[in-house]
């Protein structure tokens, strides 16, 4: 397979690019037809987020604040009308972040091709050229036509440098006298 950011060939079964280091974990999972499933969504009591009981809420809170109105213009909810406020505000908080969670989830779904227009399967190395370890000189007048190798530049120290004598046991002695 290739790594799908730096395009470099890795085996089948790796996990991670050669080159660049890239997670390969999904490539490999999408080739093999094995993509993990998707985790429904939950609230924070792990129960299921739905279309359902976002449209739920969202009407329970505008039912909340509608009774609430009616009760600040009557006089039977004189002055405890307000604390509605509380669970209306609530519900329609919540069913409201429940709809954004799943209009986000429902952007973020890729759907695999049907099996009918997989791509055929071929050989690993088929779209890459043949191999080759002969070595084929550039032609004649090329910019990539060297000739012989280039002579290596002689060391920055070369002739800067004093060489200390040795005497015969092998110890440095001193410096050389001209």
């Amino acid at each position: 397979m290739f790594c799908p950011k730096c395009g470099t060939q890795n085996p089948d079964d790796g996990r991670f690019c050669r080159s660049c280091g890239a997670d390969l974990g999904n490539v490999s999972a999408a080739l093999t037809g094995k993509l993990p499933k998707q985790h429904a969504l939950t609230d924070r009591k792990g129960r299921a987020i739905s279309w359902e009981s976002a449209v739920t809420k969202i009407f329970t809170g505008i039912a909340f604040l509608v009774v609430t109105g009616f009760l600040a213009n009557s006089p039977i909810g004189t002055g405890w009308w307000f604390w509605m406020l509380i669970p209306g505000f609530s519900a329609l908080g919540a069913g409201i972040a429940q709809f954004v969670q799943l209009k986000k989830a429902e952007q973020q779904v890729m759907f695999a091709p049907p099996a009918e227009n997989a791509l055929p399967k071929s050989a690993p190395n088929a779209a890459l050229p043949p191999t080759s370890t002969d070595y084929v000189a550039p032609p004649k007048g090329s910019i990539y036509d060297t000739g012989e190798f280039a002579e290596r530049p002689g060391s920055v120290t070369e002739g800067t440098t004093r060489h200390l004598e040795i005497n015969s046991d092998g110890e440095t002695m001193t410096l050389p006298k001209k």
